[in-house]
């Protein structure tokens, strides 16, 4: 028996999926006004780029499952 992937948590693209979502709010929030300067970074930019990440992910979680096979170990 075999499942079609490796569960998503055994996958590099994760963890570059984390590690960019937490650094596009970091940078939202670095990124500020100072000296009667506009915001260039606003929080709804932010949200904008996490959505983008998270289909970008989705996306690549579908390419990876589509005819790949892993060894079933029933957990």
């Amino acid at each position: 028996m075999s499942t079609e992937t490796k569960s998503a948590l055994k996958t590099t693209e994760f963890f570059v999926y984390i590690a960019c979502v937490i650094a596009v709010l970091i940078a939202s929030v670095v990124v500020g006004t100072d000296d009667g300067h506009r915001d260039y970074f606003r929080a709804d930019m932010a949200w904008l780029y996490i959505v983008i990440l998270t289909f970008g992910y989705m996306i690549s979680r579908g390419l990876a499952k589509s005819g790949s096979r892993d060894h079933y170990d029933g957990s």
